[in-house]
Formats: structure tokens, C-alpha cells, sequence
């Protein structure tokens, strides 16, 4: 009797450690999915941050493009949303193609004018975003490897079993644009 009640504790005890040590683990592997999105949220303020002295400079040099710089004011006002889940990604990356579809036309404006280009202070902006931009490629592709280590986390045997209990849920992937499968036509 003392024999089977040892080895049912035994059992009992290499069940809780490997319970812990998984719930643990899934613990470590969402908060690197939190740290990846965090990250693209940063370059996404960064770039909202960088607009409206874009559009201040712009305004001083092309009044009468006025519609475009309203554009990219009313795309700014987007705003971030909140953590990244399967049904979200796609409408935050909506809102932020918005924002990009109103530089990209901001920055066309730029070449129909070139006096604008002659400005030192667009042309840092302009350069400015388009680190931005780079940065945010950077973070959404560090975001895509994150989730996909955590959603072949949550997914995998046995730590399946734990993530269910525990309500870990898989995370959404940003994608490319329908738009981005065509490419822009360059005419000089």
C-alpha cells in the first residue's frame, strides 16, 4: 500500500513540474510575441510622430495640395490599436496602408513640385520616413517570426493541452497587401 501511494505522489509530482515548466514556458514565448508587437507599435508612433512636422513643412511650400496633406492628417488620426489576434492583423494593417497610401501621394506631390525637394528640412523628413518605414518592415517580419514560434507553440503536443487550459490563443500574421502584388510603374 505505502509502495503504490509513493509511486501515485511520484506521478502526481512529475505531472506538476512538467505542468509548471510548460505553462512557464508558454508564459516566456507570449511575452516575446508581446515584445515583438510592442516593437512594431513603437515604429508605427514613430511615424505618426514624424507626420505632422511633414505636413507643417509641406504646408509652408504647397498650399494649394492641400487635399493630400488632409489625407495624411486624417490617416494619422487612425492611431494604434491593441495587442495583435487572428481577427485584428488585418484591419490594423488596413489602417496603416491608409497611412502609407497618403504618404506615398504626399511624396508624389513632392516630385510634381521639385522646390520642394530643395528644402532641407522635407528633405530629413523625407528621409526620416523612410527609415520609419524600413523599421516598421523590420519590426512586423521580427512580429511574423515571433507568432509563428508561438502559434507552432500553442499548437504543438502536449503544450497544447496547457495552453488550452490556461486561454493561450494563437496570434494573427501581418500580410502583404493586395496592392503590393503589383508592381509600381516608375516613368521618368
Amino acid at each position: 500500500m505505502k509502495k503504490s501511494l509513493v509511486i501515485v505522489l511520484a506521478i502526481v509530482a512529475v505531472l506538476a513540474i512538467w505542468m509548471i515548466s510548460a505553462y512557464n514556458k508558454l508564459v516566456r514565448g507570449e511575452e516575446t510575441v508581446n515584445n515583438a508587437w510592442a516593437q512594431v507599435e513603437t515604429a508605427y508612433q514613430r511615424r505618426a510622430d514624424l507626420i505632422p512636422n511633414l505636413v507643417a513643412t509641406v504646408k509652408g511650400y504647397a498650399a494649394h495640395e492641400s487635399e493630400t496633406l488632409e489625407n495624411v492628417v486624417r490617416a494619422r488620426g487612425y492611431g494604434n490599436s491593441t495587442e495583435p489576434t487572428e481577427d485584428n492583423v488585418a484591419a490594423i494593417q488596413q489602417q496603416e496602408s491608409a497611412i502609407s497610401s497618403a504618404l506615398s501621394r504626399l511624396l508624389m506631390v513632392v516630385e510634381a513640385y521639385p522646390d520642394l525637394k530643395a528644402n532641407e528640412n522635407f528633405k530629413d523628413l523625407q528621409a526620416q520616413l523612410e527609415g520609419t518605414e524600413n523599421r516598421i518592415a523590420v519590426a512586423r517580419n521580427n512580429y511574423n517570426d515571433a507568432a509563428k514560434a508561438w502559434n507552432t507553440q500553442v499548437r504543438s503536443f502536449p503544450a497544447n493541452i496547457i495552453a488550452g487550459i490556461f486561454g493561450f490563443e494563437k496570434k494573427g500574421y501581418f500580410k502583404a497587401d493586395e496592392a503590393a502584388a503589383t508592381a509600381p510603374v516608375v516613368a521618368f
